[in-house]
């Protein structure tokens, strides 16, 4: 059996490498084919580099498989802390990924749109360019929903932290704080969208501190196993 350094490292570098994906997928190609309001604009720019946007597809895709893994580990480490928490941690990722791999058709539905396949052809380009202007905005509101999830499983998550004894107490705080960030966001994205731009810059950085904050001191500081080992007998 690993010791809980080995499986809080694997944790923390699983987490690691599920950000960077996620924030290429999610953010970096977004930013770069993406021209809001403007759909003839980003439909060239995804012709242009398909390249590109076929990577953030795969981007998308990988950081929700090594979610699932990243949560199992994390469910070893945790487990002795306190059952119900691990597995309400557990069960909330588990609902997350597949509705995000779901929402990865939209994104898809766009290559279809602009392969120019000959059932196609009863479409003129500008009507397919707003089609996949559609699947792109029902993506970006795919996001929203499943960032709720995202949000849920910080919280079991902080408190198996805050009470581990094995991890330091302010980083369970951090990810709780995290979790209302994301729901946040979510919230004022479908209720207040014109308070958008105030709220996600705020959210944007508690969840990045929060996240980034344990990511580092999994991969660096690991856990007390001495300590980590009486929270398991007592458990």
């Amino acid at each position: 059996m690993d010791s809980p350094n080995k499986t809080a490292r694997l944790a923390g570098l699983l987490y690691l490498l599920m950000g960077f994906a996620g924030m290429f997928g999610l953010m970096y190609v977004p930013s770069q084919l993406i021209v809001s309001g403007d759909a003839a604009a980003t439909t060239a720019n995804i012709l242009q580099a398909e390249g590109l946007y076929r990577a953030g597809i795969v981007a998308n895709l990988l950081c929700q498989t090594l979610f699932i893994f990243l949560v199992l580990a994390l469910y070893r480490l945790l487990r002795p802390v306190h059952e119900s928490y691990a597995r309400l941690m557990l069960v909330l990722v588990i609902v997350a990924v597949p509705i995000a791999f779901l929402n990865l058709v939209n994104q898809l539905a766009v290559l279809v749109l602009l392969s120019e396949v000959e059932f196609l052809a009863a479409f003129d380009p500008a009507q397919l360019q707003a089609l996949a202007m559609v699947f792109l905005r029902l993506y970006h509101y795919g996001i929203v929903v499943v960032e709720v999830f995202w949000g849920l499983w910080l919280f079991p998550f902080g408190l198996l932290v805050y009470h581990s004894g094995f991890l330091p107490r302010l980083l369970g705080i951090l990810l709780m704080i995290a979790c209302f960030g994301y729901l946040a966001n979510s919230v004022t994205e479908l209720l207040f969208p014109t308070f958008q731009k105030f709220v996600s810059p705020i959210t944007s950085v508690t969840g990045t501190v929060g996240e980034f904050s344990i990511i580092l001191w999994l991969l660096i500081k690991g856990v007390n196993e001495k300590t980590q080992s009486v929270a398991a007998q007592a458990a």
